[in-house]
């Protein structure tokens, strides 16, 4: 609570009991916080690091040149006309942004278990840092995929067509990356506070989610040799997103746009329910975790 000086109060703390409890203006409120927390986010990753934030470029960098080798020089993949560098690169910036948002928020109460003991402030607050701090890591490795594609579409006959009209759907596209993350992130920290084992499935989870997502291969491999499937296929929410991220800055194949917005159902779905088991655990993970 505050206090002013003539001893009448002007904020009053409430225990929350509707099921769905998400105060935006309090969330406002709390913005200085937010900053804090994604400075923290910086800090405690890269400390007592011999390159510090230089892996968030060689995270991206070796994972395509590993996929160029493996799915494009050996397995042969077709990458639909694309150098199969920037192919793999563009998939795997995007990817990286949703699954990073996914993994860092699924800890969120076991990691901040004594900061919340300490203090109250809207304990959404954390996790909407992470994906802050998972954005501004994404831009750094979004210039380094715009430097390599200027490179590559300078090369005399270059398949690369780039589609400015797709390329302003970027931030819709990162808005709804991040929110899918976020959903499923804090939907995953509120199932932990009761089913440990839940958090060890993550990172394995996500890394077969990838191979369920045109990051290493194209989309249209899936949908010319299964056509029967293709609707099962594109219900994964991120399919369309990554698969609208290439056609944007590479030209590839664009993909029904009705699919998009079940994607985008999909993905309000998730995080409102992920809010919802999120305000209704955080009242009392203090008694489970």
């Amino acid at each position: 609570m505050k206090k002013r000086q003539n001893n009448y109060w002007n904020t009053i703390i409430r225990p929350k009991h509707g099921w769905f409890d998400f105060n935006i203006r309090e969330l406002i409120q709390y913005r200085d916080l937010v900053v804090l927390l994604v400075k923290r986010n910086f800090t405690l990753i890269y400390k007592q690091t011999i390159l510090g934030p230089l892996w968030v470029l060689l995270q991206p960098l070796l994972t395509s040149t590993i996929f160029t080798v493996v799915f494009g020089a050996i397995a042969g993949l077709p990458t639909d006309g694309v150098p199969s560098f920037l192919f793999y690169l563009c998939g795997c910036i995007a990817w990286t942004y949703f699954a990073n948002c996914l993994t860092a928020t699924s800890t969120t109460f076991r990691d901040n278990r004594a900061l919340f003991v300490k203090v109250y402030f809207p304990r959404i607050a954390v996790p909407i840092a992470t994906v802050l701090y998972e954005l501004v890591t994404f831009f750094v490795q979004y210039a380094f995929f715009l430097v390599m594609l200027i490179f590559f579409a300078a090369k005399p006959g270059s398949a690369i067509a780039v589609h400015w009209g797709l390329i302003a759907l970027t931030p819709v596209l990162l808005f709804q990356m991040g929110l899918l993350g976020l959903g499923f992130g804090i939907l995953v920290s509120a199932l932990t506070t009761r089913y440990r084992d839940l958090g060890l499935l993550v990172r394995f989870g996500v890394n077969l989610w990838m191979y369920a997502t045109p990051v290493a291969y194209s989309s249209t491999l899936v949908t010319e040799r299964f056509p029967n499937l293709e609707w099962l296929y594109m219900l994964n929410p991120m399919t369309p997103v990554i698969q609208i991220f290439r056609s944007a800055y590479l030209g590839t194949e664009m993909i029904p746009l009705h699919y998009w917005a079940i994607s985008m159902a999909l993905t309000i779905f998730v995080f409102l329910l992920g809010v919802l088991l999120f305000t209704r655990v955080e009242k009392t993970f203090m008694d489970t975790i």
